[in-house]
């Protein structure tokens, strides 16, 4: 057992978004993505399948052409190569990020 300290804490880095990865084995992984109000969440799709548990903020999100408002407890599913992205980020958003398998090991 391994308790993951610091998934879904908000941490700001120079005013941009910031990853933070806490946990890999082949897998799965599991970090913390960190978005600043205000801020643009630039990231490319993964070669990986992922879910974001919100655990703080608001903001839309948006994928496949769909957009919805999303807060704490949202949890949301994104599969491998999906274009997607966070957008009118309103409040410090923070996001618990699950990959499967580890992010980047099918890249």
């Amino acid at each position: 057992m391994r308790i993951i300290d610091g998934a879904g804490k908000f941490t700001r880095a120079d005013g941009a978004t910031h990853w933070v990865e806490q946990l890999r084995v082949p897998d799965l992984s599991v970090g913390t993505y960190s978005i600043p109000a205000g801020s643009v969440d630039d990231q490319a799709p993964h070669t990986e399948d992922e879910i974001y548990v919100v655990t703080a903020g608001r903001a839309t999100f948006e994928a496949g052409g769909d957009r919805v408002a999303v807060g704490p407890g949202s949890v949301i599913y994104v599969r491998a190569g999906e274009v997607h992205r966070f957008a009118d980020v309103s409040e410090d958003l923070a996001t618990v990020v699950l990959f499967a398998p580890a992010e980047g090991s099918l890249a």
